[in-house]
Parts: structure tokens; sequence; C-alpha cells
């Protein structure tokens, strides 16, 4: 089966810590890139850590990091945002809506996933 042909100028993905799966997955989607090092300049990042954020943007102040988180914990779209991530997504739902996710992020804006953000009181 032929590959599709990527864009001239794909979205370059990293994955932080590696995550094969995901890598695949991502690597399906016609523009956007995985790449294995920060040395590649990617335009957005993936952490499953909070704690990371920050040493991410040390590497690449251009960045933009999401961080993918399993399930919604009290807190965690606030402490993400805070610690200066793009957004939050999950890290298990349908890969079209974390590659939008990545592409909404690498266009500048705030993401998290509708999932993840608290219920809003009366």
């Amino acid at each position: 089966m032929p590959v599709p042909q990527r864009p001239a100028r794909s979205l370059r993905v990293l994955l932080d810590p590696p995550n094969p799966a995901l890598a695949v997955l991502l690597g399906l989607q016609p523009d956007i890139e995985v790449v294995a090092s920060p040395l590649a300049r990617p335009a957005v990042a993936l952490t499953e850590s909070v704690d990371r954020v920050p040493e991410l943007l040390a590497e690449d102040p251009e960045c933009r990091i999401l961080v993918l988180t399993g399930s919604a914990h009290p807190g965690l779209p606030e402490a993400a945002l805070a610690a200066g991530a793009a957004g939050l997504v999950l890290r298990d739902g349908p890969v079209e809506d974390l590659a939008d996710g990545i592409r909404r992020a690498s266009r500048g804006e705030s993401v998290v996933d509708p999932a993840l953000e608290a219920p809003r009181g009366p």
C-alpha cells in the first residue's frame, strides 16, 4: 500500500517519553511527523508529566507543550497551564482529537479537552 506523501511543511511532534504506539498512530496523520529529539525543533511536544513542561520549554522556548493524561484530576488543567503548557489532552481518546489538539496548539491556541474541564457551578 503506498504511503501518502507528507506535505513539505509537516508538523513536527516530540513524544516525551517516547511512546512507539502513539508515534505510529500520529504518524498516520498526513501532516504530522513524530521526531525523536528536541534537536529536530518540534512545533509541539507531548508529555505525561506537568513537571517536564518547564524543562521542555527551557530546551526550546518556541515549542508548544501539551500534557497527556488518562483522566481528569482536580486542578490538573490549571497546573498544566500554570507550568507553561499550551494545554491538556486525553491520552486514550481518538487519535483524530489528539491530532486536532496538536494542530491547534501549533497555531498558538490553548487546548483543554472538554472531558477534562472542571464542571461549572450554577
